[in-house]
């Protein structure tokens, strides 16, 4: 299951369900470029990639799958300031029992100075990991309420994807508990926080016409 989000708004803008593999990793990242407004090449522009010359408009932090360097190259170009990181961890073969942290190996790849490996994260997509498991009880461990039907799947984790952006609201970092507007609001996507049923009606109203559209 392949996610990706945005560490400020957290929005979840793309997903993809499917092997780790390498293709899998070009399709994804494809899809997420293909979702953000990345500057258009012009005559005018330097070429080669030549330093300096080409503005990054986003950050991407992953772990360290082989497959991400190419894909986020291919994906993204000279436009995205890329970043791994490693987590070390003791006691990690305890079955069921939380393996201890013990240490993280940052790695800047693309356009990112060691001075400025301390922004490579990948805390809020796992935190994502955790909410995903908590609302759909096909995620937990040790669970058969599951179909095991991959487009069941599929469809099941598309409503929690647009339940969780344009439902969900997040709370406001500190202890006041207040809630923040939904990753959809925060983005330009909506102008509310929406309900399920208006949700509902949204995704069932391209069925109107019978369940074969």
């Amino acid at each position: 299951m392949w996610t990706c989000i945005d560490q400020k708004t957290k929005l979840l803008p793309s997903f993809l369900i499917g092997k780790r593999s390498a293709d899998n990793a070009r399709r994804f990242l494809m899809d997420v470029a293909g979702r953000l407004v990345i500057p258009k090449p012009h005559a005018s522009d330097a070429h080669a990639f030549a330093l300096g010359t080409y503005k990054p408009v986003v950050q991407i932090s992953a772990d360290r799958f082989p497959a991400y360097p190419e894909a986020v190259d291919l994906a993204f170009g000279a436009h995205a300031k890329f970043g791994t990181i490693q987590k070390e961890y003791r006691n990690a073969k305890q079955i069921y029992t939380p393996s201890e942290m013990v240490g993280t190996k940052r790695t800047g790849i693309r356009g990112i100075e060691p001075r400025e490996e301390r922004t490579i994260c990948t805390s809020h997509v796992e935190r994502l990991n955790g909410t995903q498991r908590v609302f759909m009880k096909r995620l937990n461990r040790l669970t058969y309420c599951f179909s095991k039907k991959l487009r069941n799947l599929e469809a099941a984790f598309a409503m929690f994807a647009a339940y969780y952006n344009y439902c969900w609201q997040t709370r406001k970092p500190g202890k006041s508990g207040s809630k923040r507007p939904t990753p959809a609001m925060m983005n330009g996507l909506a102008g509310h926080v929406w309900s399920f049923d208006e949700l509902f009606d949204a995704i069932l109203g391209g069925f109107k016409d019978g369940p074969e559209r």
